[in-house]
C-alpha cells in the first residue's frame, strides 16, 4: 500500500486540493495519508477534510493525523512538504519592516529580504525533516511545495544529498495555460519546454504544431496597450523569452520597477500584494473549518491536477508524464552555477523524476537568472557556515534591495528582521 506524508498539513486549502486530486486516481483511492501539522487544531481540521474528501469521492483511504512527525514519515513512499515557519505574523513582519525603510515588495517569499528571511527560519525544519526522512524512511522521495523553492532544493542538496527531493511549483504550466486563453489556442496541442530557476524560468519552446506561437504574441501585444501595462509581458518585450511567473513576482526579482513611482503606475504593480493573500488564506482556513463543522460539502471541482499527484500517480503505475521540477543543477543548465536549484523538464515514471538536460539559457535569461541565483547562494552559505555577514551579503547583492537602499539601510534592516524573527533562527545567525 502506498504512504504519503503531509507535513503542513494544516495548509488546509491546499491540503484538500491534493487530496482530491490524489483520490481522484482510481490507483490512489485505498493508499495510506498520513497527515502532520504543529498546530493541532489546523491538524483536526486536515483530517476533518480528509475524511470528507474520502467519503464525497466513495473511496476508503487509511487515514492518521499525527503531532509527531516521526511517526508520520513511518513506512512513507512519498513525503510532500507544504510547511510555513512562522505562518501569517512572520509574514506580516517580511513586509512591515522593510516598509519602513523604504523598500516595497508585493510576494516576498522568494527572493529580497522577504526570501531570505523565510529561507533562513525554514532551513532549520527542513534539516530536521531531511535527518527523519534518511532515518525512517530512505527511500521516499521528498516533494517540495515550501518557498522559497530554489533556495530550500538548493539548501537540501547541500545538506542532505543523500534525500531525493524535488520541488514543485505549478507556475510553467499556469503561464502556458493563460497564454493558450490569450492566444485562442488549445493547451492540448501546444508544445513547450520551459528552464531557468523556479518563479524566473523561461519558455525557451512554445510551439503550436510545430510553429512558434511568440510571432501570434507579439500581434497581440501591439494592439493590445492594456495587455502591454504588465511587468513580465514588458519583461518578454526587452528579453525575447516570456517569464513563467506572474508579473506580481516578477517585478521583485529585478532593479527595474519597484523604485520607481511611475513604473509602479505603469505596470499596475500591487505593492504589498501578498499580505492580503496570507489574510485571505488564514480567513479560507477559517471559512473552511466552520463548514466542516456545519456538515456541509466541500468543493472538490479542479481545472487541473498539481504536480505532486500526477507525480505519485507515475511513480506508482509507471505512467509516464514530463513536468517541470526543481532540482540541483548537475550539469543541466551549462550557463548557471553548478549545484544551485535549477527548474527544468523532468521525465517521470516508474523509475522516478529524471530532469531533463537543456544546455545553454539564452545569454540574457541567464544573465537575468544568475543575479537571482546570486542572493540564493550567499543565504545557502550563510545557513550552512553560520556567517551573519553573509545574510547581510544576499541582501547586499538582491537586485530589488540594492536598487532601493544603502549599504547602512540594508545592514539595519537586517538586524532588525534577525531580532524579529530570532526563535525559528539558527542560533549562529542571531
Amino acid at each position: 500500500m502506498t504512504v504519503i506524508a503531509f507535513l503542513g498539513a494544516g495548509s488546509v486549502v491546499f491540503t484538500r486540493e491534493l487530496l482530491a486530486d490524489i483520490l481522484s486516481f482510481a490507483e490512489l483511492r485505498d493508499v495510506t495519508l498520513a497527515l502532520h501539522d504543529i498546530d493541532a487544531e489546523r491538524l483536526a481540521t486536515a483530517e476533518a477534510i480528509a475524511r470528507q474528501t474520502a467519503d464525497q469521492l466513495g473511496c476508503h483511504p487509511m487515514i492518521k493525523a499525527t503531532l509527531d512527525r516521526r511517526r508520520a514519515l513511518e513506512d512513507a513512499d512519498f513525503v510532500i512538504n507544504s510547511i510555513q515557519v512562522g505562518m501569517h505574523a512572520a509574514t506580516v513582519r517580511d513586509f512591515e519592516i522593510p516598509a519602513k525603510y523604504g523598500l516595497r515588495q508585493t510576494i516576498a517569499d522568494t527572493l529580497g529580504v522577504g526570501g531570505i528571511f523565510r529561507a533562513l527560519r525554514t532551513f532549520p525544519v527542513l534539516e530536521g525533516i531531511a535527518k527523519d526522512i534518511a532515518e525512517i524512511c530512505p527511500d521516499a522521495w521528498l516533494l517540495n511545495y515550501t518557498n522559497p523553492m530554489a533556495m530550500n532544493i538548493a539548501y537540501l542538496a547541500a545538506k542532505a544529498p543523500e534525500v531525493k527531493a524535488v520541488g514543485l511549483c505549478h507556475s510553467v504550466f499556469w503561464t502556458v495555460h493563460d497564454l493558450a486563453e490569450l492566444l485562442h489556442v488549445p493547451l492540448d496541442e501546444i508544445d513547450y519546454t520551459g528552464a531557468g530557476v523556479n518563479h524566473q524560468a523561461w519558455l525557451l519552446r512554445f510551439e503550436h504544431r510545430g510553429e512558434s506561437l511568440y510571432p501570434k504574441l507579439d500581434e497581440l501585444l501591439q494592439r493590445s496597450p492594456d495587455l502591454q501595462r504588465r511587468v513580465r509581458m514588458d519583461m518578454y518585450k526587452r528579453l525575447g523569452y516570456f517569464p513563467t511567473e506572474t508579473s506580481e513576482h516578477s517585478s521583485e526579482y529585478v532593479p527595474w520597477y519597484l523604485h520607481h513611482d511611475q513604473e509602479i503606475e505603469r505596470l499596475r504593480i500591487p505593492v504589498g500584494d501578498y499580505l492580503q493573500i496570507s489574510a485571505d488564506n488564514v480567513a479560507e482556513y477559517h471559512a473552511t473549518r466552520e463548514a466542516l463543522q456545519k456538515g456541509e460539502k466541500l468543493d472538490l471541482t479542479r481545472d487541473a491536477t498539481e504536480y505532486a499527484p500526477q507525480v505519485i500517480h507515475s511513480m506508482v503505475t509507471g505512467t509516464m508524464r514530463r513536468i517541470h521540477g526543481n532540482v540541483a543543477n548537475r550539469g543541466l543548465i551549462s550557463n548557471l552555477p553548478e549545484g544551485y536549484a535549477v527548474e527544468v523538464p523532468c521525465v517521470v515514471d516508474r523509475l522516478g523524476v529524471r530532469p531533463e538536460r537543456v544546455g545553454d539559457l539564452p545569454a540574457q535569461c541567464a544573465a537575468v537568472n544568475r543575479s537571482f541565483v546570486n542572493v540564493g547562494q550567499l543565504t545557502v552559505q550563510a545557513a550552512l557556515t553560520g556567517d551573519k555577514r553573509m545574510v547581510r551579503q544576499a541582501a547586499m547583492v538582491d537586485p530589488n534591495t540594492a536598487a532601493t537602499l544603502t549599504v547602512d539601510q540594508i545592514w539595519e534592516l537586517c538586524d532588525e528582521l534577525t531580532a524579529a524573527h530570532r526563535e525559528f533562527l539558527p542560533e549562529a545567525l542571531i
